[in-house]
């Protein structure tokens, strides 16, 4: 038996590969599938089922497009009801993949349809437990994705029904049973998800607030729900297109490959409103950029990002990208489900230049430099609440990126301001929004709160009440 984990880390995500004698299975594939019907033809293998562990809103799966390709049967856990063929497995249904049985363990929580797949080799040990969302390392699921989709349902419900799965279902297992999640640290799935990504069952039961012994249910639900923040806005929206389908990644990709010059970049993007996305290095694009233009990078977290600050899937986007980039950023774009990508402008941002055409910029300091003017304007800190709380600059305000646009009205609209993050990514990526939506008072600093350490700028590690002049 193989059992791999593909993990893709830029969405902290880990599909899985399970093969035996000729025959094979793919968990919770993404969406570009070719790598998975790759991998299965090194082993000269036929991909027999398709397992999803229950509907996803973090990202697209391909399980249809796999299943279209290979004839591979999609398999989902009890209560599911998608809008496409598959197997909706029983409880405790087995499925034998070469000499390896597959079994659904229906674990409902994290959503209603959640189940785990029990790996047993040939040998009939049992050899680990496929997860998803239900259980990850140093976390579960958060309950509180699928409410929009079933009246009544609570995340109060939900975290009772996870309670319920991980004590009657998961727990009674055996401690040398390897897990394998869906998730790890950097997913919006969970709340304190560690950067490993396997574990034992055992350990797990050890060090897992989630399975500590003598927990009572009303315990769980509260700590579980105790600090979760709202979900992505793009979430509710993939989990309708895993339910519903979508459009074949091929045919996506047909349509958004498509070079612009720059009269035609400009054209487009005036006749259709398009989101003008430049992805390439910060530093590139604070020196120059399309005026109006949106920074998400995609050397970091680029499609949680795009997901979180764009809102709308459906959103026509135009592309600046490093040269050669173009394939990959239209691919990441899609496994957050968007799909409506017009096309890229061709030869990039000097192509634009010697076109005749403007570029804006955003003015950056060193953190040596900002060491000698943070008092004189307001500090804004562009980090997640817990980074702030742990260590800011004194009197600076947390305006976290995830929030921008909700805290739009408290950026200084008149008055010169400095913003910053952890290392410079996330600043970024506000100042352009924050251009883009008419303010121009912004400095950005360089390195962020990494370059800020390096200096003497007085740092608090307590959350000090501040507001902005």
């Amino acid at each position: 038996m193989k059992i791999e984990q593909i993990y893709t880390g830029c969405i902290a995500h880990a599909a899985y590969y399970i093969e035996s004698n000729g025959e094979a299975a793919i968990v919770d594939p993404l969406r570009e599938v070719q790598p998975y019907i790759d991998r299965a033809q090194k082993d000269n293998a036929k991909i027999k089922y398709i397992f999803e562990t229950h509907f996803h809103a973090d990202f697209v799966s391909g399980h249809l497009d796999l299943a279209k390709k290979t004839g591979a049967s999609i398999v989902y856990g009890p209560t599911a009801k998608p809008n496409f063929d598959c197997i909706v497995a029983t409880d405790g249904q087995e499925f034998k993949v070469g000499a390896v049985k597959i079994k659904a363990i229906h674990t409902p929580g994290h959503t209603l349809e959640s189940t785990c797949y029990l790996v047993t080799d040939e040998t009939g040990k049992q050899h680990g437990i496929i997860t998803g969302d239900t259980l990850f390392i140093g976390d579960v699921g958060r309950p509180d994705l699928a409410q929009e989709l079933v009246e009544d349902l609570t995340q109060e419900l939900l975290a009772g029904h996870l309670f319920d799965s991980l004590r009657n279902k998961i727990m009674p297992l055996s401690d040398d049973l390897i897990v394998y999640p869906n998730h790890g640290a950097g997913s919006a799935c969970g709340k304190n998800m560690s950067k490993e990504t396997t574990d034992t069952l055992g350990n797990q039961k050890k060090v897992n607030y989630a399975l500590r012994a003598n927990m009572t249910k009303e315990e769980f639900i509260k700590e579980l729900l105790d600090g979760l923040t709202p979900p992505p806005a793009y979430f509710p929206q993939n989990v309708l297109m895993n339910i519903q389908g979508y459009e074949s990644l091929d045919t996506i990709m047909s349509k958004a490959e498509t070079p612009l010059h720059p009269k035609e970049f400009e054209a487009v993007a005036n006749q259709t409103d398009a989101l003008v996305l430049d992805v390439r290095n910060e530093n590139d694009f604070v020196k120059e950029h399309v005026p109006g233009s949106i920074f998400i990078g995609l050397h970091g977290q680029f499609a949680p990002w795009v997901g979180a600050l764009i809102r709308d899937t459906k959103q026509p986007i135009l592309l600046i990208t490093p040269e050669g980039k173009e394939v990959e950023t239209i691919t990441r774009l899609s496994r957050v489900g968007f799909d409506n990508t017009l096309g890229f402008l061709l030869g990039g941002i000097e192509a634009w230049k010697a076109a005749g055409y403007e570029t804006d910029s955003i003015e950056s300091i060193s953190p040596e430099v900002f060491a000698t003017q943070y008092e004189t304007a307001p500090v804004i800190d562009s980090r997640k609440p817990g980074e702030f709380t742990s260590e800011h600059v004194v009197n600076a305000k947390n305006i976290p990126l995830d929030y921008v646009n909700e805290q739009l009205a408290e950026v200084p609209k008149d008055e010169k301001f400095f913003i910053h993050c952890a290392g410079g990514y996330r600043s970024v990526i506000m100042s352009s929004i924050l251009k883009a939506r008419g303010y121009h008072n912004m400095i950005n600093v360089e390195k962020g709160m990494a370059g800020i350490r390096t200096t003497d700028i007085p740092l608090t590690a307590f959350v000090c009440p501040s507001t902005l002049k």
